[in-house]
This record gives C-alpha cells, sequence and structure tokens, in this order.
C-alpha cells in the first residue's frame, strides 16, 4: 500500500517501535548489556566486517555503549532513527535497522540493517525493512528512501527487491574496501517513493 500524506518532521524522531511481520522494531538502551552485547556481537561478525567498514569499530561493551548513545542523540537531533529488530513475540534480539541521513528538505534518508548469525535465512531483514519503511514514509512524511550494498553482497540485493527497492545503478568507489579507509569499492544502489506499491512480507515463521 503506498503513503503519500504529508507531514512536517519534528527536531526528535517518534518513539513509537513499530509492529508487524512477526516483528517489533525497539529503541536500544544503551544502559543495556544485553542490547550492548547484541550490538557489538553484530557488528563483530565475520559477514557484517565483509560488507561493512564503519568509520570507528568497536570491540569492547564501553565502545558499544558510546555507539548506542551517539545513535539516540542522532535521533533526538532528528538525523536518524536505530532500532532494535525483536521477535514480537518472545523479545529476543534479532538484529538492527536504521534510517539515516534524513533529509528534512528533499525527504530522502538511507536505510542500512544487519541480522545476527542465528536469525539469517527467515526472512528476518526483508521483514524488518518492509516495517521500517512503512514507519518512515507514515511517521516521518518521507518520499524516498535510498539502500546501498557493497557490489557482490547478493544477499543484501536481495532483501532489497523482495522489499521493493528498485535497483537504479552502480556508485563508483562509493565505500570503503572492507577493513579499509584508504581504499574504495563499488555499491549497487536502489530505492523505494513512498507512492511505490508495498511489497508482501515473507512468512513470519
Amino acid at each position: 500500500m503506498a503513503h503519500t500524506r504529508l507531514h512536517t518532521l519534528d527536531p526528535a524522531l517518534s518513539r513509537t517501535e513499530p509492529r508487524g511481520h512477526g516483528l517489533r522494531l525497539a529503541a536500544w538502551d544503551a544502559g543495556s548489556d544485553a542490547d550492548a552485547q547484541a550490538w557489538l556481537r553484530g557488528h563483530l561478525d565475520p559477514d557484517f566486517q565483509r560488507w561493512n567498514t564503519p568509520l570507528k569499530l568497536w570491540t569492547d561493551l564501553a565502545g558499544a555503549r558510546e555507539s548506542l548513545r551517539a545513535r539516540a542523540r542522532d535521533a533526538a537531533d532528528g538525523r536518524s532513527a536505530s532500532f532494535r529488530i525483536t521477535d514480537d513475540e518472545s523479545g529476543t534480539t534479532l538484529g538492527g535497522i536504521s534510517v539515516n541521513e534524513i533529509s528534512r528538505q528533499m525527504r530522502v534518508a538511507r536505510v542500512g540493517y544487519w541480522v545476527l548469525a542465528e536469525a539469517r535465512g527467515r526472512g528476518v531483514a526483508t521483514r524488518a525493512l518492509l516495517l521500517a519503511s512503512r514507519w518512515a514514509y507514515a511517521e516521518l512524511g518521507l518520499h524516498r528512501l535510498e539502500l546501498g550494498h557493497a557490489v557482490g553482497h547478493d544477499a543484501s540485493c536481495r532483501v532489497a527487491e523482495r522489499s521493493g527497492y528498485v535497483a537504479e545503478g552502480t556508485l563508483r568507489e562509493a565505500m570503503f574496501e572492507a577493513g579499509r579507509h584508504d581504499a574504495f569499492r563499488d555499491v549497487h544502489l536502489h530505492a523505494r517513493l513512498a507512492t511505490d506499491e508495498e511489497p508482501t512480507a515473507p512468512g513470519a515463521s
């Protein structure tokens, strides 16, 4: 279902917790040991590090808490919104998803996600991306959401396509190589508009 309502973005992003497709997108809590451990484990995962090169990679719980506090500050300033992907019944953390680089003027943002190793192969990323996209259109009034992944990351490409994010082209040397800040690699750009049809979510089993 397409979303076309116009909204004025507040400086502080909505703290509602989107629910649907068997998931709940919850706020991260920097003071929670469980949240910090899940955040750290996700970012130290070899598959995450193969396809993502953060400007700073935290390697301990203190760093993970600081990273989560920085995310909370960005949300308070209206720059981004980060969610913990959880199973709606058990509350188990499955991964993370965020709406980043929000532009109030252009009504555009970029999305990113990761899933813990034990939760992969169950459509978690696709279901979470559908849920976060619906939230961004309805609550933030965004018109365009962009998704970029390293060329060769076929699993992320499939998630994008299943979530209605159309492939738009290749951005040359638009992200860092794995584990390096002095070399670059190409990125596949996908995007979805608020007026695009929302795909059907995969089974939530």
